[in-house]
């Protein structure tokens, strides 16, 4: 098994002759998205590299602090890549950031006082990338469904003011149709694991020569602590980015 999981260069060259199949779909079909293909490549083959490298520096250090603070870059990142996403989303940037960290934190603090895994850079940062990502990708489907329906039903909100409702109440059916808008992707997901698709983590365990019940194990908990994370995250990005919507008087900001 260990064998076959051993990419030769020759071999990787001729695989990488599938990107050709995309750039002349795209040129067929006259996308006009040759150059961004051929750029996203070049960029994910560098950064691979680099990533390769430096993880296998930081994978060698026992620093706790460092970890944690590899955590906080990486959950940054996220967090201003999501708040590009949501761009009209009042204080974007900094609600990103508060809710993607309170849904890693608490979802890595469970999976550590549980023993599932330990905080250890070659566990943690794996796992926690993998935590930050969903959640940002969460998020920017948060800040989509918020903004369309503070555009869309702009009337149903003001009647709702102007019959005594507060903020919250007037935009309750919104946050909540936002939140459930971000958590379907990671449920859907969920639904399908093993049956639609075969999950990455399992796979790459399984090609490493890890057993398969092993790697089941592992694939669970990390379909759990994806579905703690996005309703975490996207439940505390809601509530914090509605108010936005509003002026000091309570009265809704005209969305153009």
């Amino acid at each position: 098994m260990n064998s076959s999981a051993n990419i030769s260069i020759p071999s990787l060259f001729i695989a990488s002759s599938l990107v050709m199949v995309t750039v002349f779909f795209s040129y067929w079909q006259k996308l006009k998205l040759e150059k961004e293909i051929i750029i996203s490549v070049i960029r994910a083959i560098v950064q691979l590299v680099a990533v390769g490298y430096v993880l296998e520096y930081i994978f060698g250090l026992q620093s706790p602090l460092f970890t944690t603070l590899l955590l906080i870059f990486m959950a940054f990142n996220a967090a201003y890549n999501a708040s590009k996403r949501g761009k009209g989303i009042k204080n974007g940037l900094v609600i990103s950031f508060v809710s993607i960290m309170a849904g890693t934190m608490a979802t890595l603090i469970i999976l550590v006082f549980s023993g599932a895994i330990r905080y250890q850079p070659y566990q943690i940062i794996p796992v926690g990338g993998m935590i930050i990502s969903n959640a940002m990708v969460a998020l920017g489907l948060c800040y989509n469904q918020l903004l369309s329906d503070f555009k869309n039903k702009q009337d149903e909100i003001e009647t709702k003011l102007s019959i005594g409702a507060d903020i919250l109440p007037a935009s309750v059916n919104i946050i909540r149709e936002s939140i459930k808008t971000s958590m379907l992707p990671t449920i859907d997901s969920a639904k399908t694991l093993g049956i639609v698709s075969l999950p990455g983590m399992m796979t790459g365990l399984i090609l490493a020569g890890t057993s398969p019940l092993e790697a089941i194990k592992y694939q669970i908990m990390v379909t759990f602590m994806l579905l703690s994370t996005t309703s975490i995250s996207s439940f505390i990005a809601c509530y914090l980015s509605y108010r936005g919507f509003f002026n000091e008087r309570k009265q809704l900001i005209y969305i153009k």
